[in-house]
């Protein structure tokens, strides 16, 4: 990239941390100048491939080692989702934003989203010409909507702790308990709401008390910036690594390649990415530091 002045860097917002990284375009043109020609072992290779190997290698990175958190706050309405960002790879965590807090939400081993066919009394499904009619919501959904679904009342200093009931309005109606009360299942001590992922969907369902509040996801991009290609980077600690990759692929793929070029290739790209891990990793004094300051913490 060109290099900014001073005051060009700090007078625009967009500039700020941009030395970070490196774009994809950058990246491409890198790699046709010092790694492709006659005097190369890589030559006739169109552009496009190497822009296709540099974007897988990009989205390999954010899914393995850079480890970038995304975060989105929406506000969850009365079908009870949240629909995933465009990048979505995977969930760091799902939090909700009350009173200036943010509280960590369970996610519900339980499924509580499903479709439905529609049948009729003698129990065939019922279609429309032919194509198949759905029951809308399904049954399970109707129940985690209206909040008539059971839960576990989770409350360590209520005698009904581990009971199953209903949560309607905020108010309990409580059934006989579950188990015993001093076998608390940590997983699920939890007071706030629980959510499940549909991946498939692209959407998370929360349970029915979640309605009218604020949501804040955080996760993992696949660094593709929808599609954008002008606004693709990566960290400047990796691009040794993307150029390795994209040559490794390349000659991997390339009719008549000797096995130990392609080999020599493969080790090269495995040390630089295992370098790139180490320098990015995050192993800082200060973290450490704070880390150890408990160590000689007194237990009752």
């Amino acid at each position: 990239m060109a290099y900014l002045s001073q005051f060009a860097y700090y007078d625009n917002e967009t500039n700020w941390g941009s030395y970070q990284y490196v774009s994809l375009k950058d990246v491409v043109n890198n790699f046709m100048m010092s790694y492709v020609g006659n005097h190369n072992l890589i030559n006739n290779v169109p552009r496009s491939l190497v822009l296709f190997y540099a974007k897988n290698a990009i989205k390999e990175l954010n899914y393995d080692a850079f480890k970038e958190v995304k975060a989105l706050e929406l506000g969850v309405y009365d079908t009870l989702r949240f629909i995933l960002p465009s990048d979505y790879v995977n969930w760091v965590r799902v939090s909700v934003y009350k009173d200036g807090l943010l509280m960590p939400l369970n996610e519900n081993v339980q499924l509580n989203s499903s479709i439905s066919y529609l049948q009729d009394n003698a129990g065939n499904i019922v279609f429309s010409g032919t194509d198949i009619q759905y029951l809308d919501p399904s049954n399970i959904d109707r129940d985690r909507l209206d909040g008539t679904a059971k839960s576990v009342y989770l409350n360590e200093s209520s005698p009904f702790n581990g009971a199953a009931g209903y949560n309607i309005g905020g108010d309990w109606y409580l059934d006989m308990p579950i188990g015993s009360r001093y076998g608390l299942n940590t997983s699920t001590a939890n007071r706030n709401p629980t959510f499940r992922i549909d991946n498939k969907a692209g959407v998370i369902n929360f349970s029915s008390d979640m309605a009218g509040e604020t949501c804040i996801l955080e996760y993992i991009s696949d660094g593709m910036e929808g599609g954008n290609d002008s606004l693709i980077s990566v960290n400047k600690l990796f691009e040794k690594y993307i150029y390795a990759d994209i040559k490794y692929e390349i000659l991997n793929n390339k009719l008549g390649t000797q096995e130990y070029v392609v080999r020599r290739a493969k080790k090269d790209r495995s040390a630089l990415l295992a370098n790139a891990r180490i320098r990015i990793g995050g192993m800082h004094p200060g973290r450490l530091l704070m880390d150890l300051r408990g160590q000689n913490k007194q237990l009752k």
